[in-house]
């Protein structure tokens, strides 16, 4: 690979973020079918490939929509398939995810308590922050941890992809309690559960939202070399 190509590949990694105010611009299915391509590139143990991917635009994800951000403000949650967060943060990732979401609701000019405003932020996730496209991401319930571990590199890869095309996205794990729901708009088959959402489309710039970039530790606080 040659300087320009590592620093391509870098600059999409680099760039990519989680976005939450997308601009309405479709994105043409035959786009969405070439990142999923990519996507599969991901390597899988065994080259299971445990993934399957729902990708919903117009109408279709309107309807999803609608029906989640009911689902959600009337408390219709359920039981996730899995466990996202630990029972109770503690540090550092308490911090960490304090300052994410501080650092969000000052942007967006939410303050501290406001308990209804945080709800309708909350419930843009199921609008997937208007981007035109949104993903709904499954897996067999059948397999193991080693396949979810999988399923996050296929995650990314699609994520670097759509950066590298000139997209945004956003992964979206609020979906994952809502598979009762999404199973009535979208044919999953009886052993599928959620894994996860996803927005796919163009950046709006001028989003106050869009302008929170969380900063990232350094490698010589998380890694430890030996032997160099």
């Amino acid at each position: 690979m040659t300087e320009e190509s590592f620093e391509s590949v870098a600059s999409a990694i680099r760039t990519r973020r989680s976005v939450r105010a997308f601009r309405p611009d479709p994105v043409p299915p035959e786009v969405v079918t070439d990142l999923l391509d990519l996507a599969a590139r991901a390597p899988s143990g065994s080259n299971m490939q445990p993934w399957r991917v729902y990708a919903v635009a117009g109408e279709p994800r309107a309807r999803l929509s609608e029906a989640l951000v009911a689902a959600y403000l009337a408390g219709e949650e359920g039981e996730p398939a899995f466990r996202y967060y630990p029972e109770e943060f503690f540090e550092p990732y308490r911090a960490r995810r304090r300052e994410v979401g501080l650092g969000l609701y000052a942007l967006v000019g939410i303050p501290k308590g406001d308990a209804a405003r945080m709800q309708a932020q909350h419930a843009r996730n199921f609008r997937f922050f208007d981007a035109p496209v949104g993903l709904i991401f499954t897996i067999d319930r059948r397999l193991a941890t080693g396949s979810w571990l999988d399923y996050g590199g296929f995650l990314q890869t699609l994520m670097i992809a759509a950066r590298a095309r000139g997209l945004d996205t956003c992964p979206q794990a609020a979906f994952a309690p809502y598979g009762a729901v999404i199973r009535r708009h979208l044919p999953l088959g009886p052993d599928e559960v959620v894994v996860c959402g996803m927005a796919l489309g163009l950046s709006d710039p001028a989003a106050p939202e869009n302008r929170l970039v969380p900063d990232r530790e350094p490698a010589e606080r998380f890694a430890t070399l030996l032997g160099f």
